[in-house]
């Protein structure tokens, strides 16, 4: 199916956007009007965020230099953290690995000043204190906004797929944040876009925010910019909901929208390269 087709069956709302850097730059702008939504009606913005793709939150920077906002209120969720391999511990923030400093360089350490952004508002699951992360989500009144990409076994954050003989569909749903193992997939496709495909030094462990958390939100926007993900994205909207594609069970989402790159838009071919 192409894309309009896609649309049409699964009735997601679905946006082909020209080039990664407009990916990027939609992922800013909606996480700037959220901001400014929530500010004209004096209410605090919490979201969910992820470390994948990547490079929105540098374009969101650019927008606050010309738009300056106030982000005294804003709080913001990171998805998850690998764990450092024969620990219990996230990996030192100091790892190229880490998603902690990446934000640290990418966002928080480079934020403009005078806006009241406060880097005690940014938070990521700790694998010592799980439920601290959901308990400061619903301290807050829950996620206004949740972005998010999609893993080639269909996770979302880390949730990966799970058997279902093992879990129900509902109880799936209801996953809190919490430490997972990493499927061999997820290790070898992060390994490709991170390390060049040195997949030994992706760790096998990480700490992610539940199913349950992101499926709440009261706005969820996915975005696809890789070239496998052109079959991920047809898995996502036209498979029925199940614990074995978790980005599946975010159809039924009242408030869910994709947004794609022509790579993740291309109708899948195959053929031997």
């Amino acid at each position: 199916m192409n894309v309009r087709e896609l649309q049409e069956e699964s009735g997601v709302p679905i946006t082909e956007v020209e080039t990664e850097t407009d990916l990027y730059y939609a992922m800013a702008l909606a996480m700037y009007s959220t901001i400014e939504k929530n500010n004209e009606a004096g209410r605090s913005t919490t979201m969910i965020l992820p470390v994948g793709p990547v490079f929105q939150y540098r374009r969101f920077r650019t927008l606050l230099d010309f738009r300056p906002l106030n982000l005294s209120a804003l709080h913001l969720f990171f998805m998850d953290e690998y764990i450092s391999p024969g620990t219990i511990e996230r990996i030192p923030v100091e790892s190229p690995l880490s998603f902690r400093g990446f934000i640290k360089r990418e966002l928080t350490n480079p934020m403009p000043e005078g806006m009241g952004f406060n880097p005690k508002q940014v938070y990521f699951p700790d694998p010592a204190d799980p439920a601290d992360y959901d308990k400061k989500i619903e301290a807050l009144g829950g996620i206004d906004l949740c972005q998010a990409g999609v893993g080639i076994v269909g996770h979302l954050a880390f949730n990966e797929p799970i058997s279902s003989s093992r879990i129900s569909l509902d109880e799936f749903r209801r996953l809190p944040t919490r430490v997972v193992e990493l499927t061999r997939e997820t290790i070898t496709i992060n390994s490709n876009t991170a390390l060049k495909g040195a997949f030994e030094e992706v760790p096998e462990k990480a700490i992610t925010v539940g199913m349950k958390q992101i499926l709440e939100s009261r706005k969820l926007e996915i975005y696809m910019n890789r070239p496998w993900q052109a079959s991920v994205l047809r898995k996502a909207l036209m498979l029925s909901p199940s614990p074995e594609f978790p980005v599946t069970c975010a159809k039924t989402h009242p408030d869910l929208s994709y947004t794609i790159t022509p790579l993740a838009a291309e109708v899948p071919d195959l053929a031997l390269r």
